[in-house]
């Protein structure tokens, strides 16, 4: 990702100095196991120097990386001499217990999942603000009339406090699903190069996962399964299409013809090179094409569960591109979804003017099933007000003056319902009367 996308707390949990912290500490901490094991000689105080005396130096890992072509390798050849610089002379170097039983993936796939815990936890959090936005903004144009539209076409009227609604709901399941992808991911593994712990007792893979708030992988064959890892990334393919549906409901308001909500446009912004009355809606298609990265790293996680027999590294090399990317990209739509949704500018006016834009036809519904109160059969009933509807989206195709839905079935003499009941009838808050209890279901919503 371009740095400038890239908040700092989340690019910080994939940089190399994350990682060579988390690893440092999972090889800290396996010393003190064998240390409080007592099984393989290390002492306490070794233990203790250990503690004191571990670090590491980016740069000169990446150094020893250069020659021997192994990143573990490299960080456990320069922890030691950072643990082993002041021993004295004649002493034995307590840096050789370091690793001791261990394989190159307890190390990596620990700290993966440590990382990955690390940047849900952050997510999880970027959700919880922006469903909690929602909802305040659903209470806030709880009874902002506006026409709602199915295939793109008016229906009925409903209000746009629905709108915020509708997204603050769907955010709270995604806050559940990465709750819940969290935890699936939540596992550490120290186990050896098969995971028959044939050099290292299963007390300290129990330990280094207990002090990192993991679970320790039940039964890992070297390494963690990445079924685990693949739920995450569907997890999060399903929080950018969230994403997607809400940036792309902007987009659609935001169009010259319709003009009911815009984006926030900021004080010395500028639209387009070429035409200075434009007042693009740039973030929301900025979050409808990071939802496409997103959507399509999960299929490279998907491929990642297949490995040959116990172990390859055929996943190792795109997970650390996939996953990096699709929790930085994520993280920025988050953020720049909560932007526009909590500055998102309404006109109130223009809603009722499209509301109003089809002479009455949006409440064709309504008509229906007072005809069908009547007495008359529902076929019938659909006819003549399909008719009359015909009659009026005629006129309104050739841009022509003519007769509103009301004012033709007004005049009709197949059309029963007397006019009064039209009068009742085309109140678009008539559609209104049992929209409370959707409100009342979001006011018990609760992000926690």
């Amino acid at each position: 990702m371009i740095d400038r996308y890239t908040r700092p707390e989340m690019g910080h949990i994939f940089s190399l100095e994350n990682k060579y912290a988390i690893w440092q500490e999972i090889e800290v901490l396996a010393c003190e196991a064998q240390a409080e094991l007592g099984d393989c000689g290390i002492t306490r105080e070794e233990a203790e120097w250990i503690r004191d005396h571990a670090a590491f130096d980016k740069e000169e890992v990446d150094r020893i990386e250069a020659v021997t072509n192994h990143d573990v390798i490299a960080f456990l050849t320069d922890m030691k001499d950072h643990i082993d610089a002041d021993v004295p002379e004649g002493t034995p170097k307590p840096s050789r217990w370091v690793h001791y039983g261990m394989t190159s993936s307890d190390l990596g796939d620990t700290a993966l999942c440590y990382q990955l815990t690390q940047a849900c936890d952050i997510l999880i959090d970027d959700m919880r603000k922006l469903g909690e936005i929602c909802k305040r903004r659903a209470f806030e144009e709880r009874d902002t009339l506006c026409v709602g539209r199915t295939h793109g076409i008016h229906a009925e009227p409903m209000t746009f406090g629905m709108k915020f609604g509708s997204w603050a709901w769907e955010l709270y399941r995604n806050y559940e699903r990465l709750k819940s992808a969290r935890d699936n991911v939540a596992f550490g593994a120290i186990s050896g190069a098969v995971g028959t712990y044939s050099s290292i007792d299963p007390f300290v893979e129990e330990y280094v996962c207990e002090h990192l708030g993991l679970t320790h992988d039940p039964l890992s064959t070297q390494v963690i399964s990445r079924d685990h890892h693949a739920y995450l990334a569907g997890v999060l393919a399903t929080c950018a299409a969230s994403c997607e549906r809400i940036a792309t409901e902007v987009r659609a308001l935001q169009k010259t013809d319709t003009l009911e909500a815009e984006e926030p446009f900021k004080k010395g912004q500028k639209g387009s090179s070429a035409m200075p009355h434009k007042r693009n809606p740039i973030t929301a298609e900025k979050v409808c094409g990071l939802s496409r990265v997103v959507k399509a790293n999960a299929q490279v996680a998907f491929d990642n569960v297949a490995l040959w027999h116990e172990r390859d590294i055929s996943h190792s090399s795109a997970e650390r591109v996939a996953q990096a990317d699709s929790f930085i990209a994520l993280d920025h739509m988050l953020d720049r979804l909560t932007f526009i949704v909590d500055g998102l500018v309404l006109y109130p006016a223009s809603m009722m003017a499209n509301l109003n834009r089809t002479r009455g036809l949006i409440f064709s519904s309504k008509v229906l099933l007072a005809l069908v109160d009547t007495g008359m059969t529902r076929e019938d009933a659909y006819a003549i007000v399909q008719r009359n509807s015909m009659e009026v989206w005629g006129d309104i195709q050739q841009a022509r003056e003519g007769a509103s839905l009301k004012e033709r079935l007004e005049a009709d003499p197949d059309c029963c319902v007397t006019d009064e009941q039209l009068d009742a009838i085309f109140d678009p808050r008539s559609f209104l009367t049992r929209v409370d209890v959707v409100f009342d279901r979001l006011e018990r919503l609760t992000f926690e």
